[in-house]
């Protein structure tokens, strides 16, 4: 079981730590949506590689990073009889043009990954078998 995530404790803890804890959520964050969402024939960029792109693309890497994961989500929602309203495409407005809104923008985005990711992982653990 994938323990839930919350922005609350993102935002406090990476404040906390000087931005290590965002790295370190992202990176597991990444590492799980590759484990529940196996098998749909797509595969998350570990988010280090992410970083690492994201510099040589002046940030634009991330934001493409950011809207693959909300289609994931979203395209994988079904499998677990779930629909989510929310995609990529969501999830970059609100980056994009919610920067506008003093950076605003931003912290709803990951709201709508963390809240898509949390309800997924409880269906996984509600279909996984029990040992």
């Amino acid at each position: 079981m994938i323990r839930q995530r919350s922005l609350a404790m993102l935002i406090l803890l990476t404040i906390v730590t000087c931005g290590i804890y965002a790295i370190i959520f992202w990176y597991n964050y990444a590492e799980d949506m590759n484990r529940l969402c196996a098998g749909d024939g797509e595969n998350t960029t570990n988010y280090i590689v992410a970083i690492l792109l994201s510099i040589v693309t002046c940030g634009i890497y991330m934001w493409v990073w950011y809207y693959k994961i909300g289609n994931r989500l979203q395209k994988n929602a079904p499998r677990y009889g779930m629909q989510f309203q929310e995609n990529g495409t969501s999830v970059l407005m609100w980056m994009i043009l919610g920067s506008m809104l003093c950076g605003i923008g931003q912290f709803v985005a990951w709201h709508i990954l963390i809240k898509n990711m949390n309800a997924i992982d409880q269906a996984y653990c509600a279909q996984a078998p029990q040992i």
